[in-house]
């Protein structure tokens, strides 16, 4: 029977510790632990555990990088305004929004964010918008129409955009914001609710929701319009995403059940990739398409968060069994 030097050419090297740079599917063992190891690398990208968000909820919203995300409002029972900040690590609370809501819109950074829209306790729709310094929320002017399940996207909390959403019909209203206020411009091609946006405010990609039914729907925005592109492979609703429009990750969501589906958007087309670890609905994303973050849902309310690595690379522990 062929040992491991016949079949690879070579022996498995002793370390003191892990080599530096190992490369895919390189066996080595490691003298200080005691453990044999190799390196693991999926060019697709894969999901792992991230740091425990202090507040189970969906239907919230996020902003932010992978090592630097804010997530705000939400739901547990009742609408809430709790505003936490990750730092990669560990969610830390911070100061609540002024106003609790539940499918609202946010953008921006973890240090100057904005949150609008969204539903109040008394399921009332909500047009505030209120801006996060990296230390409170300051409530500025609201949007020209309140509505909850609406989508955002932005770089900062000074340049920003709405679009979407539900009053007591469905909408496609898109709303630009330059710091102060609000301005209406072209309305999505196509009218939805809990669809999911990623972008900035000249530049911007909104994918899946409800018309009803639930849609696959891509739509991207140049400033001025809104152009159909290619579908989601998978219609859901209630998804989060991340990135640029034309590099892109969407995902989680809800078809006819509650799905953990990844899809990676390059500026054309969608491709399925590996799925979340717990499939969700109503969480919230941050991040880009290469290292991005997935935190909160439900229907099962969930404080989990999850980092998109792609593309992945780990060093694993061989165990040994007689």
């Amino acid at each position: 029977m062929p040992d491991y030097k016949g079949i690879q050419g070579t022996a498995v090297q002793n370390f003191a510790g892990d080599p530096a740079n190992p490369i895919n599917g390189q066996v080595w063992y490691n003298s200080s632990t005691g453990q044999f190891k190799y390196q693991d690398i999926v060019p697709t990208g894969a999901w792992a555990t991230g740091g425990t968000m202090n507040t189970a909820r969906e239907q919230l919203a996020g902003a932010g990088i992978q090592t630097a995300a804010l997530a705000f409002g939400g739901t547990t029972v009742n609408p809430v305004g709790n505003n936490e900040s990750y730092n990669g690590t560990t969610w830390t609370e911070l100061g609540d929004l002024n106003t609790v809501r539940r499918l609202l819109g946010g953008a921006g950074t973890n240090t100057a964010a904005l949150a609008f829209g969204g539903s109040d306790p008394g399921a009332i729709d909500r047009g505030e918008t209120e801006s996060w310094n990296g230390s409170t929320w300051t409530e500025l002017n609201n949007l020209n129409t309140a509505r909850r399940a609406l989508a955002g996207c932005g770089a900062t909390n000074t340049a920003s955009l709405a679009f979407g959403g539900f009053t007591t019909v469905v909408l496609g209203n898109t709303e630009s914001w330059n710091g102060t206020s609000w301005t209406e411009l072209n309305d999505l091609n196509t009218a939805r609710l809990t669809l999911a946006g990623i972008g900035i405010n000249t530049a911007a990609l909104a994918f899946g929701g409800q018309t009803p039914p639930t849609t696959a729907i891509t739509e991207t925005w140049n400033g001025t319009s809104w152009t159909e592109v290619n579908d989601l492979n998978t219609a859901r609703s209630a998804l989060a995403g991340a990135g640029t429009n034309t590099a892109a990750l969407g995902f989680g969501g809800l078809t006819t059940v509650v799905v953990g589906n990844t899809e990676s958007w390059n500026g054309t087309s969608w491709t399925e990739v590996n799925d979340l670890n717990t499939a969700r609905r109503g969480l919230a994303g941050a991040g880009t398409n290469t290292t991005g973050l997935a935190f909160g849902g439900g229907p099962t309310l969930t404080a989990a968060t999850e980092e998109w690595n792609a593309p992945y690379s780990a060093t694993e522990t061989i165990t040994l069994t007689t």
